[in-house]
């Protein structure tokens, strides 16, 4: 198992495969783009590959894209032409991004990045409301290093905890990674109930 941890971190296909992970996340939310982020950060610190700066780089060009790609579909077809944006999670989280866009675009898209739905949500609202691209995509471009930072950092924690045990350390840092995400997920959401009630 160890070995083709090992031969999988080495190989230069990981590199194609990490950014086609992150971008198809942007707008499929079963695709564990967070999860392989932290475990490549795990792996990392227990045993030195992949090397972490290109993880973080290919990450967040991923993110980058992935995020630019919704907006961009926001600007050309708005927000309610296919079914999937007029039910569900989705559908609620549109409606809710859409109303305050282009008042918090930097809080949004910061916050947005690290839940699945919200991300979506957010750059579909952002191109749908005209949010200017000059304006965009500095904050796309931060919020996309800032959660490939994050998401490697905690993996590499874990790494560094469990020492010289690899597989140990990505079996643990998966767990962590999706306990993290809840927890995010449910923060972004008490806050913004918080402030829909005091307006």
């Amino acid at each position: 198992m160890e070995e083709a941890l090992l031969a999988m971190a080495s190989s230069p296909w990981l590199w194609p495969a990490l950014f086609a992970l992150v971008v198809g996340d942007a707008f499929l939310v079963v695709l564990p783009s967070e999860t392989v982020v932290v475990a490549l950060g795990a792996l990392w610190s227990a045993t030195g590959v992949p090397p972490i700066a290109p993880v973080v780089a290919v990450a967040t060009a991923g993110a980058v894209c992935g995020d630019g790609l919704c907006y961009l579909i926001g600007r050309r077809v708005g927000l309610d032409r296919w079914r999937w944006q007029r039910e569900g999670r989705v559908a609620a989280a549109i409606a809710r991004a859409a109303a305050t866009v282009q008042r918090r675009t930097a809080v949004l898209v910061f916050t947005a990045r690290y839940v699945p739905f919200a991300r979506i949500a957010v750059n579909l609202a952002a191109g749908a409301a005209r949010v200017p691209l000059r304006r965009y995509l500095p904050l796309s471009c931060g919020a996309g290093l800032a959660w490939a930072a994050f998401n490697t950092f905690v993996g590499a924690l874990v790494g560094r905890a469990l020492g010289d045990q690899p597989v140990l350390s990505v079996v643990v840092s998966v767990p962590a990674a999706i306990i993290l995400g809840l927890l995010v997920d449910r923060l972004v959401t008490v806050i913004d109930a918080r402030r829909a009630r005091a307006r």
